[in-house]
């Protein structure tokens, strides 16, 4: 579910926040001419015709077919982290829900330095997108969930028999005792991987692009897995007996070689079952771990040793059902799975890798897309550590534009985004909707003139969550003046309600959320309503602050005038107090100086030098 989060990432609005000392010694109005303090807090000349805007506002026309309930306008970004690693995002700038209409016009408000513009069109069982082009978004008149069948697959020939088997790492370590793995052998491999019906390249960019913004690089996405409901005891999709089931993995990520190419090293297995024998078990777990496991996929016989970050559909697989009795050397497999079986997944990690001095260490296990079967491996300290529960799962399901994406950890971290796989033809629909966050924007004022430029002296959040509805939140004060925000005018934030006041102070003279060891108070959250043009960036509408102390009305900064105030897109992180604002973004000043440079300045904080909290 989507989650209204009042502190989130998704949307801000920063009041700066200037020290006590910068202006106790000021007089209303006495200050330098305009551009002086400016240049010399920043040490630099900022360009005079300077707009300060990193957003744009925009409209598109989105036509959608008529099973589609609700339509998102979406934009991906980018940010880099206190590791200086670049994370994607996905975001909701706008969404409406269609109410039979096939056809809507929406506005939308994105940050200039968007890395594409989406349209989601969001069904009972689908979760399809399409780029923004020339104003528009038109949804594919095909149905899009017959892209999953398998109808159009050659299926390899010839008789293929269990060869192999071989206790689990959980058996060895006597967790799952007497748990077998079976295999084929390394030519039936071979003979059973078959050319893949090729995505074209935009859909496999757009795929990998969800997947990856959504379920972020290094993130603990646990929450967005479990948000969906499709975990654990849920996972397992139900065959149909109708068609073969096809696996066909496209992407990987394993940190190859320098993680001991997990994937490529890696199997995919499966197993399955039927409910009226998983409901006559005491233990049911324990009746899960014991099945037998079936090799599916070598990816050895997909990818190189050598290569990483890999988009590209290479094979494809059908599971194969083995009966309930398997017997190596005579039981023969068949593509076509009978009804009503459950099936669940699991990858086995058997890597070494070379550490420093340390040779032969080894990330090596089996890892289940049902979490109560990790329960072993998950208490390990480097697994507990990286914030997994006991049970969470290390894989999920997406529903994506016609297709079911599993999407598996193979390796420490929660992310749960290092192997993609595409699953088509004989299950039962699962429908795993990516349901992103809405996009927040930040203003930030100074609330002097002759101010340290800190940027938080009351810091509001502020994001569109649909059509006729903004939610503000005032989140921090780091001024001891008397402030008022103005313009929303709304629950508890009026005109006439002074911002040390409504976090519930009887003086102006604390800071609150602007130290990491200071004061600290909820958020002060408000749902308003609004047109359906209505924009973040109109300056008729834009909060501004009033410094009642100074009697100082500080506004949104226009073109050529100084940054007082500023809107910001993103998850912007305001300054520390007495941190000014170019110390805390480094590349502030460049975009100053010239407004087409350093346009991601705000990606990329001084994290140390940020309220992060």
């Amino acid at each position: 579910m989507k989650k209204i989060l009042t502190y989130a990432a998704c949307l801000a609005i920063a009041f700066t926040s200037c020290s006590r000392d910068s202006f106790d010694n000021a007089v209303p109005g006495d200050y330098k001419q305009q551009g002086e303090h400016v240049q010399d807090v920043f040490g630099v000349k900022f360009d005079p015709n300077h707009t300060w805007s990193s957003t744009t506002t925009g409209q598109v026309t989105i036509k959608a077919n008529a099973d589609t309930k609700k339509v998102q306008v979406l934009a991906f970004t980018h940010e880099t982290d206190a590791d200086g690693d670049v994370i994607s995002n996905v975001n909701v700038l706008n969404e409406a829900d269609l109410n039979g209409s096939t056809q809507v016009t929406m506005t939308y408000d994105a940050p200039n330095n968007n890395d594409g513009l989406y349209v989601a069109f969001v069904s009972d069982k689908d979760y399809a997108f399409t780029e923004i082009k020339n104003g528009m978004a038109t949804q594919q008149k095909a149905a899009q969930r017959a892209a999953r069948r398998a109808v159009s697959v050659s299926l390899p020939e010839g008789e293929f028999t269990l060869a192999t088997s071989e206790e689990s790492y959980a058996s060895q370590r006597g967790w799952v005792p007497g748990e077998l793995l079976y295999g084929m052998s390394d030519d039936d491999y071979l003979r059973a991987k078959m050319p893949p019906v090729a995505y074209d390249k935009e859909v496999t960019a757009n795929l990998k692009k969800m997947v990856l913004a959504y379920f972020r690089n290094k993130q603990k996405n646990m929450p967005l897995i479990k948000s969906s409901g499709i975990y654990n005891e849920k996972a397992y999709p139900i065959t149909t007996g109708e068609e073969p089931i096809l696996v066909s993995p496209f992407y990987k990520q394993d940190g190859s070689p320098n993680w001991g190419n997990e994937v490529y090293n890696g199997d995919l297995y499966y197993y399955y079952f039927k409910d009226a024998d998983l409901a006559l078990q005491d233990d049911p777990v324990a009746y899960l771990k014991n099945l037998p496991k079936y090799k599916a996929i070598p990816f050895k016989d997909c990818y190189s040793d050598k290569e990483d970050d890999v988009l590209d559909k290479r094979a494809t697989y059908a599971l194969m059902y083995w009966g309930e009795n398997p017997i190596l050397g005579d039981t023969k497999g068949s593509f076509q799975f009978p009804t009503g079986y459950r099936i669940g997944f699991m990858f086995r990690s058997k890597t070494t890798w070379k550490d420093g001095n340390k040779e032969g260490k080894g990330k090596q296990g089996e890892l289940y897309l049902d979490g109560r079967l990790n329960d072993h491996i998950n208490s390990w300290e480097m697994f507990k550590n990286s914030g997994f529960g006991t049970t969470d799962p290390r894989g999920a399901w997406l529903t994506m534009d016609g297709r079911l994406i599993l999407s598996f950890e193979t390796g420490a971290d929660p992310d749960v985004n290092d192997l993609l796989m595409e699953i088509e033809g004989g299950i039962e629909d699962i429908v795993a909707k990516p349901n992103p966050e809405y996009l927040g924007y930040t203003y930030c004022f100074e609330d002097t003139k002759d101010g340290d430029y800190d940027m938080n002296d009351v810091v509001i959040k502020a994001r569109r969550i649909n059509e006729t509805q903004v939610e503000y939140s005032i989140i921090a004060c780091g001024a001891w003046d008397e402030i008022y925000v103005k313009g929303i005018k709304s629950g508890a934030i009026q005109d006439n309600k002074e911002v040390h006041s409504m976090f519930g102070l009887t003086t102006t003279n604390q800071f609150v959320n602007t130290e990491l060891n200071g004061l600290k108070k909820d958020v002060i959250t408000i749902t308003k309503g609004v047109s359906k043009t209505f924009s973040l960036t109109d300056p008729n509408t834009m909060p501004y602050i009033y410094n009642k102390t100074k009697d100082l009305e500080v506004r949104i900064a226009k073109q050529g005038e100084d940054p007082f105030g500023i809107m910001i897109p993103e998850n912007f992180l305001y300054p520390l107090e007495k941190v000014c604002i170019k110390d805390a973004y480094l590349e502030f000043n460049n975009w100053g100086q010239n407004p087409v440079l350093s346009t991601d300045w705000y990606t990329k904080p001084q994290y140390t030098k940020v309220y992060n909290k």
